[in-house]
């Protein structure tokens, strides 16, 4: 793809990102994007199929930029213990901070789980596959003790997935207390689990 293609089709997502979260999905149209972008009609179906189309674009967007904060926190000079806490909380907080800024993609989240679980597949291959590179490397510097670093990375992934909505409605996280409280229980069952005294 050029530069122009790459650029144009940016800011159309762009421009739909606020149209959805400021109108919401439903009420955003086709003709409002063109508007709004400067673009006519002709110019988004080039680049997209339909209004569904766009909305994937946005949500697509919006975990890439979840993605490179991951790697970034990947790439950390860290004892992979801290690096995984780290990126525990920066990925929840990142998740909630997406979903709070689209105000549809908020309301999405909550009612119409699957469409969003479609976009975000490639995600969550990538941030199984980090995980489990931080785990191999804990085995390597003698940090954890994980026979099977796949399977553990999924086990985690999933639990993160399962955390998701509890930390983002404010379920979990009230006052900086609870959240210390909340990081040492996480710390505790991700390093020892739930030991039989």
């Amino acid at each position: 793809m050029s530069i122009t293609v790459t650029k144009t089709r940016d800011v159309l997502v762009d421009v739909a990102r606020q149209l959805f979260a400021r109108l919401g999905f439903d009420n955003t149209t086709m003709n409002d994007i063109a508007q709004a972008s400067k673009k006519g009609r002709r110019t988004i179906y080039t680049y997209f199929k339909s209004k569904d189309d766009i909305f994937g674009a946005v949500i697509e967007s919006e975990i890439d930029k979840l993605q490179e904060a991951l790697a970034d926190i990947a790439a950390k000079d860290l004892p992979a213990d801290e690096k995984l806490i780290t990126l525990i909380y920066t990925r929840l907080d990142a998740m909630k901070a997406i979903v709070f800024r689209n105000g549809t993609l908020r309301a999405l989240f909550f009612r119409d789980i699957w469409r969003v679980e479609k976009a975000r597949k490639k995600f969550d291959r990538e941030e199984a596959r980090i995980i489990r590179n931080i785990l191999d490397d804990g085995v390597n510097a003698g940090i954890f003790d994980v026979p099977d670093t796949e399977t553990m990375a999924m086990i985690i992934h999933h639990a993160l997935k399962g955390f998701e909505v509890p930390y983002i409605r404010g379920k979990i996280a009230g006052t900086d207390i609870l959240r210390a409280s909340q990081k040492q229980n996480v710390t505790q069952l991700i390093f020892n689990g739930i030991k039989i005294k």
